[in-house]
């Protein structure tokens, strides 16, 4: 019989026995996220909804750097519009919440509730663009999206309303839609790795799973510990084919008409319920320093008599490591104990905790404790500032490298189908395998294994046969469970 943890507050079963039950423990008692009333539906809490804050900073910069700016759009979408463009409106239908009644008033044309925007935006983009001079059109929205996920959702992962980012862009040629494409994409890579702390693939999906309507869809694949993947951004070239749908045209330096060439990209607070999943621990929530709301909490310790002393102090370091940059807070509350907080503050994942008491302040130091490692460890107050910055950079190192190297460990070759259907069975993960390019093989792996093809990597590998009929292979493709 495995034992459990000990000394948690909530979270009581491990990661490895029921990861199902543990993330669910997390989200709530690290105080991440709550139920709806409404099925599908639940209301995001200040840390998770900080960390989004952070994701959107940090991809704001990026794009506002290449000359995108932010708009918004209605969220109400005419039936028509979907309908214009047949394949887009087919993909998403089953998904799409309708608004039938204005009041008690039934409304001539039933209206979507955006499952996403691309119809809305173009009929906009058909009366803004006329010529070359309009183009490139950079824009990006920051918006909530509803879906009708009524079945297995899971908060952050799969809900059926949802925040994100979509950016849509309108070009004069392909090669500037395929050159965004692939630029968003690394962005989004930059974002996943860089912040927070989660390695990724990057490739092509194939034609039954690219974005409904598009020409062709990049992703990025995260990998989580329970084996099964995470779409964690994707990136689509559009064509020409909702220009046409709705005329979006202008005319060229040649005074030509020509149809523009569009893109549409985005990532969701779906990243929020990868970094739950990836870097959690049997004691709740571990949070990359780069996008924690707190890097470092203080915990005085002190009797009555010593109170006034120990928080004097604790501010006077508070104020000094907030003036040196760093995301800081002090536990002053007098009805938890310290023993307490350090478990609260462990299972809300605040990367590094600063515990201090009258002992400490006669030797001019504190005790510094990392939440990935549980290192405790003596600081000179002098020194504290210095050595903060050192240990954000190595904590953020260091998670990312033990995702990594999980990562690697757990991408396997199948040479065949029984060797396919037995990592599947027994070890889960990436499986990379060649593949015919035939939908039907797509169709078949995913009937018999649940398994879906999440990407064929950019850098083409020689490969000799599809890993299910045997034929001559087109190329390698990543296959995996996923959420």
């Amino acid at each position: 019989m495995v034992e459990k943890p000990k000394n948690l507050e909530g979270i009581n079963v491990r990661k490895d026995e029921n990861f199902s039950e543990w993330y669910t423990q997390v989200v709530l008692k690290a105080g991440l996220a709550d139920y709806g009333p409404v099925q599908g539906t639940m209301a995001i809490r200040p840390t998770a909804y900080e960390i989004w804050e952070m994701i959107q900073e940090a991809f704001n910069r990026m794009i506002k750097s290449t000359g995108h700016k932010n708009a918004y759009f209605p969220m109400l979408i005419p039936e028509s519009f979907l309908t214009k463009e047949a394949e887009h409106f087919e993909g998403f239908t089953p998904e799409v919440f309708w608004v039938t009644h204005g009041g008690n008033n039934k409304l001539g044309e039933q209206l979507a509730v955006r499952p996403t925007s691309e119809t809305i935006i173009y009929s906009f983009y058909s009366k803004w663009i006329r010529s070359w001079r309009d183009l490139p059109l950079l824009l990006n929205q920051w918006c909530n999206v509803l879906r009708a996920e009524i079945k297995a959702t899971k908060p952050f992962l799969r809900t059926s309303e949802f925040l994100w980012q979509e950016g849509h862009t309108a070009h004069a040629t392909k090669e500037e839609a395929d050159k965004e494409v692939r630029m968003i994409l690394d962005f989004y890579k930059e974002i996943a790795e860089q912040y927070l702390a989660i390695p990724v693939l990057q490739g092509m999906k194939s034609e039954r799973e690219k974005f409904a309507g598009a020409l062709y869809t990049t992703t990025i694949e995260a990998l989580m510990p329970d084996g099964k993947a995470v779409q964690s951004g994707t990136s689509h070239n559009l064509g020409q084919h909702f220009a046409k749908a709705f005329g979006i045209e202008f005319l060229d330096e040649q005074g030509q008409k020509q149809f523009v060439w569009q893109t549409s990209w985005g990532i969701s607070t779906r990243l929020l319920g990868a970094l739950i999943m990836l870097h959690g621990d049997d004691k709740g929530l571990v949070i990359p320093p780069k996008v924690a709301p707190v890097q470092l909490m203080i915990v005085p310790i002190y009797k009555d008599i010593e109170k006034a002393e120990v928080l004097k102090a604790s501010r006077s370091i508070m104020e000094s490591l907030r003036s040196a940059g760093f995301r800081v807070d002090i536990d002053e509350r007098e009805n938890r104990t310290p023993g307490w907080k350090f478990n609260e503050h462990e299972t809300k994942g605040v990367p590094m905790r600063i515990e201090i008491g009258p002992k400490d302040i006669a030797s001019g130091s504190v005790v510094l404790v990392r939440r990935n490692t549980s290192e405790k460890r003596s600081v000179k107050i002098s020194e504290l500032n210095n050595l903060v910055k050192e240990e954000i950079v190595k904590m953020q190192n260091e998670m990312f490298e033990k995702a990594k190297k999980f990562l690697d460990q757990n991408i396997r070759v199948a040479e065949n189908y029984d060797e396919f259907k037995e990592i599947l069975n027994s070890k889960k993960g990436f499986i990379k395998a060649g593949w015919c390019g035939k939908d039907s093989c797509e169709d078949k792996i995913k009937e018999e294994t649940g398994a879906t093809s999440r990407l064929i990597p950019f850098d083409h590998e020689n490969t000799k046969s599809c890993v299910y009929c045997g034929e001559k292979a087109k190329s390698y493709a990543y296959f995996a469970l996923s959420y």
